[in-house]
């Protein structure tokens, strides 16, 4: 009987909790994640949870990653050269795209 809580799992896997400047947990929702085979790492980008609902636009935040064994992000790292900046901007604009015409 331990196999009800597989399909809730995706559900977590939406939400990142990090802690802010202040010390304050604070929770995002995963916008999307992707590979780089170009930088060989693992990009995420996510929101906090709750700006879009009081129609302030929360600002999207992207740190790259390498992926854990168990699929976990690991440890998050920043994004430091331009180029992988103009690549997970393609990214994003591209998925801005699909989202607007579904």
């Amino acid at each position: 009987m331990g196999h009800e809580h597989k399909s809730n799992h995706e559900e977590e896997d939406r939400y990142i909790t990090l802690i802010n400047d202040n010390g304050d947990e604070e929770l995002f929702e995963i916008l999307l994640t992707f590979d780089s085979d170009d930088f060989e790492k693992s990009y995420v980008l996510f929101y906090p949870v709750g700006a879009s609902e009081d129609g302030e636009e929360g600002e999207v935040h992207a740190y790259a990653y390498i992926p854990t064994e168990d699929g976990g992000f690991g440890e998050l790292m920043p994004i430091e050269t331009d180029e992988e900046w103009d690549m997970v901007e393609e990214v994003f604009n591209t998925f801005l795209e699909d989202e607007d015409e579904d």
